[in-house]
C-alpha cells in the first residue's frame, strides 16, 4: 500500500482491510468500516440478487496491512483479478480497485476509445 494511503488507513481502520471480486475483472480494497457498509447494503438485496451477493460477500476476504504497509492476497483472489506481478492502485473514494496493469491498460484503452456515458454529457470538469 502506498505510504500517502497506508496512514489514512491505519487511522481508518488500524490497517485491518477486507478484500474482494469487482465484476469488472479487478479486486475491491475495503477499509473494514467501509466494507462493513458495503457488505450491510450487498445483504439486504432481495433474493434476485442472489447470485451477486454470493460474488461480493462469499469471496470477500479479511487481511491486515503488516508493519510495511503490505497485505497478502490469496491465491483465489489473484487468479480471479489474472494479477500476477504488476499491478495498479486505484482510489475509488470509499475503497480501492486493485488491478492487473496489463489489464487495466487495455480496458482503460477500450473506454477512452469510445463515447463518454450520458451521465457525464451535463458535468463540468
Amino acid at each position: 500500500m502506498p505510504t500517502r494511503h497506508r496512514d489514512a488507513l491505519q487511522a481508518q481502520a488500524q490497517g485491518a482491510l477486507t478484500i474482494t471480486k469487482h465484476p469488472h475483472g479487478c479486486l475491491m480494497v475495503f477499509p473494514r468500516p467501509e466494507w462493513e457498509q458495503f457488505r450491510e447494503r450487498i445483504a439486504a438485496l432481495p433474493m434476485s440478487a442472489q447470485w451477486w451477493k454470493r460474488i461480493f460477500l462469499g469471496n470477500a476476504m479479511d487481511v491486515d496491512l503488516d508493519a510495511t504497509g503490505r497485505i497478502l492476497i490469496s491465491p483465489e483472489l489473484r487468479q480471479a483479478a489474472n494479477i500476477d506481478k504488476k499491478t495498479v492502485l486505484l482510489g475509488m473514494g470509499g475503497y480501492f480497485e486493485l488491478w492487473d496493469a496489463d489489464t487495466y491498460s487495455a480496458q482503460e484503452a477500450e473506454a477512452m476509445q469510445g463515447d463518454m456515458p450520458d451521465v457525464f454529457k451535463d458535468f463540468s470538469f
